[in-house]
């Protein structure tokens, strides 16, 4: 397996069926702000709702081959194993990727377990083998990745812009973003202790540092 992040948003991905399964998948594809087609007689009620808002486009239906015309992404959460194999090899066949659930053999790619904090995205993947293990590790993960991680990584995104229009060589840049990444950073702002930070960051950047403190929110403690 190959880790990638997609960028899905305005694209077409296709779910078969409707229950927890494609609930979960549905509720992943939205926050990714893809366009789905929802293929299934009877759907959770989470999801009929979702289609009475027009957030998705549920064809009430059972599958047929046609239904994965135009997808970029194929999910197949039927219990029905015939269906699966037959979404799977139409997928094939249209040169789609296909995720079949409970069938890792079948799957061009699989959905890791994923901790967010804002931008911050950190995946878990166990090749399909156990996503109760990669369920229990991402729960280990929040208690270490808080909040304050989002913080960091808009403060350094502002960092990274000045640097970057400073005429620093790529070499004095990582010895700037080094520096800057503190082993207390974290710390410092989980505690709030702004002007320690900006002092930290104004001992490498030098005084003309000019960054948006208040935007960062960094009073999180």
């Amino acid at each position: 397996m190959y880790p990638v992040c997609l960028d899905i948003k305005n694209r077409l991905c296709v779910v078969i069926g409707g229950g927890e399964v494609a609930l979960r998948k549905v509720q992943g594809l939205l926050a990714a702000e893809a366009r789905v087609r929802l293929i299934s007689p009877r759907v959770e009620p989470e999801l009929a709702e979702l289609a009475d808002e027009k957030r998705i486009d549920w064809q009430r239906k059972t599958y047929a081959p046609e239904d994965l015309a135009g997808a970029l992404l194929v999910f197949a959460v039927t219990d029905d194993r015939a269906v699966q194999a037959e979404i799977c090899r139409q997928a094939a066949g249209n040169g789609q990727l296909v995720n079949v659930a409970d069938d890792p053999h079948c799957c061009d790619f699989q959905v890791p377990a994923a901790l967010r904090r804002g931008d911050l995205t950190i995946a878990i993947a166990t090749g399909g083998k156990s996503p109760a293990v990669a369920a229990m590790i991402r729960a280990r993960l929040e208690g270490e990745f808080g909040p304050e991680y989002e913080v960091l990584l808009n403060l350094m995104a502002q960092v990274r812009r000045q640097v970057v229009g400073g005429g620093y060589s790529q070499a004095q840049r990582k010895k700037i973003y080094k520096k800057i990444l503190h082993d207390d950073i974290v710390a410092w702002i989980r505690r709030g202790e702004i002007d320690t930070l900006r002092a930290h960051l104004r001992s490498v950047l030098g005084p003309g540092l000019d960054l948006e403190c208040k935007a960062l929110k960094l009073d999180i403690a």
